[in-house]
């Protein structure tokens, strides 16, 4: 962690004391593709709400499977009421139905993802209704442990940034452009960074 501290102190005098300030900064860590599945349904769920709400929907959701094992042929089997049953609207049921026949059916195969670039995964990705940029960025840093993305579209890093670097409004993304191009190849640790700022 020393490397990735010592390349915000030369690279950025701004975000720098905010990684003295925030103890314990974990490695970014890559999971097992069998839980890749797992992992996007939880994005999914947890789409533009907050942590405490997303994390109760997400724990009903978990137990409708056997052993809590969270599988696409599992999910297929529960019914859209089910679904539903556990808070999730309409919308996001049917999302995890597409995600869960696109494996299935072979339209995505979670299995090679690790082969591809960022921007390959996120192609790939998107692909599925219901898994938008912001989704497809949150799994590569959360489930493929990928230490160099961060997301535009999300509210709470755009937020911090005008807060740190002091914008009277929101960024643009040229201005945001400007600020975390000199992050590589760190920007999901800047990116934790910035959403602990707010806390």
């Amino acid at each position: 962690m020393k490397k990735i501290i010592d390349h915000f102190k030369k690279n950025d005098p701004l975000l720098y004391p905010y990684f003295r300030k925030t103890r314990n900064i974990r490695p970014v860590k890559k999971d097992y593709p069998s839980s890749y599945f797992s992992h996007l349904c939880k994005e999914i769920i947890c789409q533009q709400l907050s942590d405490k709400a997303g994390d109760a929907i997400l724990a009903r959701f978990i137990k409708l499977f056997p052993n809590m094992l969270v599988q696409p042929v599992d999910l297929l089997s529960i019914s859209h009421e089910k679904l539903r049953s556990v808070g999730m609207s309409h919308a996001k049921a049917r999302y995890l139905r597409n995600l869960a026949e696109a494996i299935t059916g072979g339209d995505l195969a979670v299995f090679h993802l690790d082969v591809m670039t960022d921007g390959e995964v996120i192609e790939e990705l998107t692909k599925v209704k219901g898994i938008g940029p912001w989704t497809a960025e949150m799994f590569l840093m959360f489930a493929m442990g990928r230490e160099d993305i961060f997301s535009y579209g999300d509210l709470g890093l755009r937020k911090a940034i005008q807060k740190i670097y002091r914008f009277k409004k929101e960024p643009t993304k040229k201005q945001m452009e400007k600020i975390i191009s000199p992050w590589s190849p760190y920007k999901t640790y800047a990116s934790r960074i910035l959403w602990a700022s707010l806390a």
